[in-house]
């Protein structure tokens, strides 16, 4: 039975967590077992969002402790801040886990720390907890554990035994920025737990081609964090540290968290009337375009545009500044191309390309598939668009991409982009 104080403490560890973004999951699927207290079917969770099969998923976010040994300048549990502090024992965790997966509260746990006396002594609590879910408590639902910066390697290599996902947060892309915000960290803490949780995963490939019975090892990879805002780097610089992480097969996904003026205080870091939301935004949908677009980051950002365009997606911006691949033939060019026309995502170009074998395509299949044709239509010839059904196409080669970017933009993006408030900070100054 939870106590008062028990939920007391919970109301204020939850809170301290709900800045950390990297909490959803993927590519894990834990079948009922007989004798064990749930399962993960459907493989996909995020607090309070959807699942591939369109379950909406919860997941217990939660801090062991908010107390820290570390100082980050952007950080709300930093040592030197003056707010309510708990720590919950392991025991009292494993009871709200398993009351509020019983009650079908969640479905799952998210758990991470502020750092006490050591990055190991901390480590090994949260592994404690996950061992005791699974082998005392025959808990079978989804665990991610987030890694402490610094810990040992047979630590983290016992924690990936545990959780289904495992992350460790980069926060600040650069060295020299994360030396002046949080002094006492460096990116060898964060890059050498990632590299054994890599090194576990392969190691578990390879057990299993030799041996029937192998205990899974994060099967659903690990996922990382950047802080967007709170220090001078640029989308590119972003961009390019994310595109690097992606090329190490047990990445599953980097977050961007645009950041929010919880320390106002401190002089390092810029003041914001709110957190650069709509950088954010842009930046999940470059990340994207990297993803399942196959585009590189000096395609989405270069040395003249080092920042993404605010007031357009990626693609679009990429598409106005390179009128000289349009337009698209839609009943003959090929998939790649095909999958570069804004407006046309990555079933619909698979579609297109499939259905041509059988019939031409026309302005009314492409609607019919799900592409954007106030964007598309500039960018595409097709059917009833070419020039022998319809006179001469209007598209980005008769219109300059000046004027046509206004043509793209709803009235509703229009009035966002005049009320737009989200202050510059010069860091030069």
């Amino acid at each position: 039975m939870l106590t008062e104080a028990t939920i007391e403490k919970l109301r204020i560890l939850a809170e301290s967590a709900k800045y950390d973004v990297s909490c959803s999951s993927s590519g894990t699927v834990r079948a009922g077992k007989k004798g064990m207290v749930g399962n993960t079917v459907g493989g996909v969770g995020i607090c309070h969002s959807f699942a591939d099969d369109g379950r909406c998923i919860s997941l217990l976010k939660v801090m062991l402790t908010n107390y820290c040994m570390y100082d980050c300048a952007y950080c709300i549990n930093r040592r030197s801040n003056d707010i309510k502090r708990a720590t919950l024992s392991v025991s009292e965790l494993e009871e709200i886990v398993m009351e509020f997966y019983r009650r079908n509260y969640i479905e799952g746990l998210f758990l991470s720390s502020g750092v006490v006396r050591n990055p190991d002594y901390t480590m090994e609590r949260l592994v404690r907890i996950a061992q005791d879910l699974r082998t005392i408590h025959r808990f079978n639902g989804y665990i991610h554990l987030k890694s402490i910066p610094g810990a040992s390697r047979e630590l983290v290599k016992k924690a990936g035994i545990y959780a289904d996902r495992m992350s460790v947060n980069i926060e600040i892309p650069k060295e020299e920025s994360l030396k002046l915000v949080a002094p006492e960290k460096d990116h060898k803490s964060v890059f050498e737990p990632m590299s054994f949780i890599r090194e576990g995963v392969l190691e578990n490939k390879e057990d299993k081609k030799n041996l029937k019975h192998v205990p899974r090892f994060v099967p659903a990879g690990q996922s990382t964090q950047m802080i967007v805002g709170a220090t001078p780097e640029t989308d590119k610089d972003i961009l390019l540290l994310s595109s690097s992480l992606y090329q190490q097969p047990t990445m599953r996904r980097v977050y961007y968290s645009g950041y929010v003026s919880v320390n106002t205080y401190d002089s390092r870091l810029p003041v914001l009337k709110q957190p650069p939301l709509v950088r954010e935004n842009r930046l999940y949908q470059a990340d994207w375009l990297l993803r399942f677009y196959h585009f590189n980051v000096n395609e989405i950002v270069d040395e003249t545009h080092t920042n993404l365009d605010l007031d357009v997606d990626p693609k679009l911006s990429w598409a106005l500044r390179h009128p000289e691949r349009f337009p698209v033939d839609i009943n003959k060019d090929d998939y790649e191309k095909i999958l570069r026309v804004p407006g046309i995502g990555v079933k619909s170009a698979m579609l297109i390309v499939n259905s041509r074998r059988f019939n031409r395509i026309t302005s009314y299949h492409l609607k019919k598939m799900g592409v954007v044709m106030k964007k598309a239509k500039y960018f595409i010839v097709c059917g009833e668009l070419t020039n022998m059904f319809s006179g001469p196409t209007i598209g980005i080669n008769e219109i300059h991409p000046e004027r046509l970017k206004p043509l793209l933009l709803s009235d509703k993006q229009k009035k966002e982009i005049n009320d737009r408030k989200q202050l510059s900070f010069d860091f030069d100054s």
